[in-house]
């Protein structure tokens, strides 16, 4: 089992690098939520030459639409959501800046070829656990696109959200080399 790696957004070119597929990973900082729906808007953005509502700049983006936080909570139950939905854009998020990704489920070979070349990785969320994960939402606040509900842009501070490294910016992928070694057994 590989150690465990605290990592503080926002991330830069040599935090990436050292990490390896299969790392455990304790996540503290600012992080941004989208999904599908604001995915596009931001691209469109992007296409259109215009800014974009956060600085994307070394960012990670969790791909989760939380659920309405109960009271007393800051965050509602934070569950990972398939990450395939957003390989449309996310090589033109990389391009300018994101440095990772969270979510769950295998990515497209152009996003990992665009993992390599813009030195960006991709972690994996447990599925199930979003009640607590979203315990490790210290503050949140919708910062785009209000009227997607839960599936607005948030900024997250994060106090060791727990993630493993799927995809790492030598083009290695968890999910085959798992399997490799599962057939090789």
């Amino acid at each position: 089992m590989t150690e465990l790696i605290r990592l503080k957004t926002p991330l830069a070119d040599k935090d990436v690098e050292k990490l390896k597929i299969g790392d455990r990973v304790m996540i503290s900082g600012v992080i941004y939520t989208g999904r599908d729906a604001a995915h596009k808007r931001l691209f469109d953005l992007l296409k259109e030459g215009k800014e974009l509502p956060f600085d994307i700049q070394g960012q990670i983006i969790y791909y989760v639409g939380p659920t309405p936080a109960k009271p007393g909570q800051v965050f509602g139950s934070a569950g990972p959501t398939t990450s395939y939905r957003m390989d449309a854009y996310a090589p033109t998020l990389m391009e300018k800046g994101l440095k990772g990704m969270i979510g769950k489920g295998m990515r497209s070979d152009a996003v990992k070829e665009a993992m390599k070349k813009y030195r960006a990785v991709y972690f994996a969320a447990t599925g199930g656990a979003g009640a607590l994960l979203a315990k490790k939402v210290k503050k949140a606040e919708v910062v785009a696109y209000e009227d997607l509900g839960p599936e607005a842009i948030r900024r997250l501070e994060v106090e060791n959200l727990p993630v493993i490294v799927i995809n790492d910016v030598n083009g290695n992928d968890l999910y085959i080399e798992g399997e490799r070694t599962y057939r090789q057994e």
